[in-house]
């Protein structure tokens, strides 16, 4: 008796799955998507057999991969790439970006800035981003005009801006726009206290009580810089994560950001509590804020994610250039080259992020019944050879530019390295008069 091949939106053929909630990898496999959904992951030749794709992809000498998962940036910020370099984080923003920001920011700024952000976060095979910044509906537009999935900060700070007035005025813009866009399944929303430094007791207060009614996840910036925590003593008689606990806010739903300078008591009350980190190595470094302690973190089970910060402290947003560079610091800063291996760092840039928004039921991983999320790898070049492992290749060798295709909940964003669906020159039309703009004020 024959079965009648079950009829599907599409099937991908590679040589290497590598599925992350799961250990290994997985030789001349495919993914069987429907609805946007991964319906099956099996042996390539079982799956030709049973189901009739409307499309089929082949990819002979990749790796397919979750879609990664930007844990932390400002999307809008790529607008300011390069604008201020070579500046520790204090100077960097009082005497150059938020003066910027002030002079410059509006929504068609943040729509722009964002449409920037998503054509190179796709292209570098990330398709969900973690942002924190002003304008949220801009930001939402521009990420549902390119198809990716985003977290969009409800963003809090004490002081003005064009944006908004006071925290209470950030807060009810920013709980508005997550009504409005409530029903987009690709978008969603994190409350966004910026910092401890920024934000009052008050306030903190009621993201707590927001937390808990909306179930969202909190997203703060949290002992980035040696001073951040020396003003808090000064102010406060005790360090932000200390303070930020008294006031209830530590837990499962709270991703702190950056989280460089951490001493034994911060690192078991992170543990202790469930927190979540999103490490950001790169802009650490540029912004000469210090190394953060990952391998100890890992070491007390706290959940790490990878994040980007924003283009204007990177300058990229490549979360290949993180991976690389976090496994790196871990082996060098613990003197054991053993820590933070490509497994790890893979899952920090798909699932472990993906646990830190709540999203870990739905992407971060190659899983039946997920969405179709996802990254094919191009390993074949010559450059790439010889391949002896390619968890480790797709760590230490392969970069952003390998990345040949990108789906959004089965949808195919990025085909053969190129955005599908986008025309480029009214994007690089908006983003040189921006670059007109700033330069003019500077």
């Amino acid at each position: 008796m024959t079965t009648t091949p079950q009829v599907i939106d599409l099937l991908i053929d590679a040589r290497w799955i590598a599925p992350v909630d799961a250990d290994g990898l997985l030789t001349n496999h495919a993914v069987a998507v429907d609805k946007g959904r991964i319906v099956a992951v099996l042996p390539s030749g079982e799956a030709h057999a049973r189901y009739a794709p409307g499309e089929k992809v082949s990819l002979p000498d990749h790796i397919l991969i979750p879609g990664l998962i930007n844990l932390h940036t400002h999307a809008a910020m790529s607008l300011m790439r390069g604008l201020a370099d070579d500046l520790p984080l204090m100077a960097w923003l009082q005497n150059h970006i938020w003066p910027a920001e002030a002079a410059h920011m509006s929504a068609q700024f943040v729509l722009d800035g964002t449409r920037l952000a998503c054509a190179e976060m796709l292209r570098g095979g990330i398709t969900c981003f973690n942002d924190m910044y002003f304008f949220p509906d801009a930001a939402a537009t521009a990420a549902a005009e390119y198809g990716m999935r985003a977290m969009l900060g409800i963003t809090t700070l004490e002081f003005p801006t064009p944006y908004a007035s006071d925290a209470d005025d950030y807060l009810n813009k920013g709980l508005a726009v997550r009504e409005l866009w409530r029903d987009n399944p690709l978008i969603g929303f994190c409350l966004a206290p910026h910092a401890p430094y920024t934000v009052a007791n008050s306030s903190f207060e009621r993201i707590l009580t927001l937390a808990a009614q909306l179930n969202l996840p909190v997203h703060c910036h949290i002992h980035e810089t040696q001073h951040e925590i020396e003003e808090s003593l000064k102010q406060h008689q005790r360090r932000p994560l200390e303070r930020l606990h008294q006031l209830g806010q530590l837990g499962p739903n709270f991703i702190g950001v950056h989280a460089v300078h951490l001493n034994e008591d911060d690192l078991q009350l992170l543990a202790t509590t469930g927190c979540n980190i999103a490490h950001c190595p790169t802009s650490n470094l540029k912004l000469a804020s210090g190394f953060a302690p990952v391998a100890r973190m890992r070491q007390l089970g706290i959940n790490v994610g990878l994040g980007t910060d924003g283009a204007a402290s990177n300058n990229r947003l490549d979360l290949f250039g993180e991976m690389r560079l976090a496994s790196l610091l871990a082996k060098g800063l613990t003197g054991d080259a053993s820590a933070l291996p490509a497994t790890e760092v893979l899952r920090m840039a798909t699932l472990n992020a993906a646990n830190a928004l709540g999203l870990g039921q739905e992407i971060g991983s190659i899983t039946v019944g997920k969405s179709a999320d996802l990254c094919a790898v191009d390993l074949g070049s010559l450059d790439m050879r010889p391949c002896f492992d390619p968890l480790s290749h797709l760590v230490n060798v392969a970069g952003r530019e390998c990345v040949s295709h990108v789906w959004v909940a089965g949808k195919c964003c990025v085909d053969h390295k190129t955005l599908r669906d986008k025309d480029q020159k009214h994007l690089e039309s908006s983003i040189a008069l921006w670059q007109n703009s700033l330069e003019f004020r500077r």
